[in-house]
């Protein structure tokens, strides 16, 4: 009688075990099999430990597509969904093309206000805002006087959370003007004007919203997140009952390596296309020039790091803190780092030397 009570608990174990490792799944590899520096990691762990980054509460790095990083600094561990800021720009990105895919919107060409007809009336019409597309939400170069860089825009994200309806604050918005020490959008890189706007992203999940008939949380479960295991994400809702595609958006570290993992992979996951590779490869070409960030995609920053005086071109979803999702080509790596550096000095700085000179660095070796 004792064989059956043996084999239930070994299945029990079996499923909590299972269940320890829900999510993405990811192979597993030594460091050295996917030349990887132990003592590289080993460095990496112990000045996270030391403070030298302030509050870092993850670091994960997949390289060749198999995990060979995984460390947790906080109590939450693997299971704990991260506040990851504005790196949810890039999953609305991501959110658009498989709408594009689907034939809900037609092309990243499409104007915008069709979709968003039901947040009206709008104030401060104007004939120029019926031609803003989608394309341009994507790239922070809207016409809509919008920067979330400076305090004195009424655009500024801070101004739109005290407003109920968020998709009618962004439209609200006057057009911006060009002032002589401003260039006009023809005689700037790209022929676009840049300028850093979270209520155009949140707008963003608004369209695919009404273009797909579905919520913006169940649109992504059964477009993106199921096909990679991303289980259980936390939007952030507005007081409306629109979830924010701008930001706050809760997951895993493992997932947003998996999320990482897929640009890499020009849309592919573990051999399921679950993003157009055309899609994947447009929102990581350049698109505008982001100032001194250098160039942006589509809701993701192009960035390079260097690593032992050599440029490495890289691909980053950003959020406050430091919140980060690096993505580098040339080293076929993706690196995660999360953060609780609100309100400390250069958080984006503090991670980004993390990333370059212990991350990346342990990676030199192939």
């Amino acid at each position: 009688m004792r064989q059956p009570f043996i084999a239930l608990a070994i299945a029990a174990i079996l499923s909590l075990s299972t269940q320890a490792h829900a999510g993405p799944q990811w192979a597993s590899a030594t460091p050295e099999r996917q030349g990887v520096s132990v003592e590289g990691l080993a460095a990496l762990d112990a000045a996270v430990r030391a403070g030298t980054y302030q509050k870092i509460t993850s670091v994960l790095i997949a390289r060749h597509g198999q995990l060979v990083h995984e460390t947790y600094f906080d109590e939450g561990g693997a299971e704990a969904r991260r506040n990851t800021r504005s790196a949810t720009k890039t999953v609305t990105a991501m959110l658009v093309g498989a709408a594009i895919a689907e034939g809900d919107i037609p092309s990243a060409q499409a104007p915008v206000l069709p979709f968003i007809a039901a947040y009206g009336p709008f104030d401060n019409p104007d004939p120029r805002k019926a031609a803003i597309t989608v394309e341009d939400l994507l790239t922070m170069s809207s016409l809509l006087e919008c920067d979330d860089e400076n305090q004195f825009s009424r655009g500024n994200e801070e101004r739109m959370y005290l407003i109920e309806n968020w998709v009618n604050f962004a439209f609200s918005l006057p057009i911006r003007g060009f002032p002589a020490w401003i260039p006009k959008p023809a005689d700037q890189p790209y022929g676009r004007a840049f300028s850093y706007c979270t209520a155009g992203s949140t707008t963003l999940g608004a369209v695919v919203q009404s273009a797909t008939g579905e919520s913006l949380p169940d649109f992504a479960r059964r477009a993106l997140f199921d096909p990679l295991g991303i289980e259980k994400p936390e939007w952030q809702i507005s007081p409306t009952g629109l979830a924010q595609g701008g930001g706050g958006l809760g997951l895993r570290s493992r997932d947003l390596l998996a999320l990482g993992q897929i640009l890499l992979n020009r849309g592919e996951w573990q051999g399921r296309q679950v993003l157009p590779e055309a899609w994947a490869e447009a929102m990581t070409r350049p698109h505008a020039r982001a100032g001194d960030h250098g160039d942006y995609g589509y809701l993701i920053w192009l960035p390079t790091y260097t690593v032992a005086g050599k440029a490495h071109s890289a691909w980053a979803m950003a959020g406050t803190g430091g919140n980060k999702v690096v993505i580098v080509p040339d080293m076929d790596a993706v690196v995660v780092v999360t953060t609780e550096n609100y309100g400390v000095r250069n958080p984006h700085g503090l991670a980004d030397a993390l990333i370059a000179d212990h991350a990346l660095a342990a990676l030199t070796a192939d």
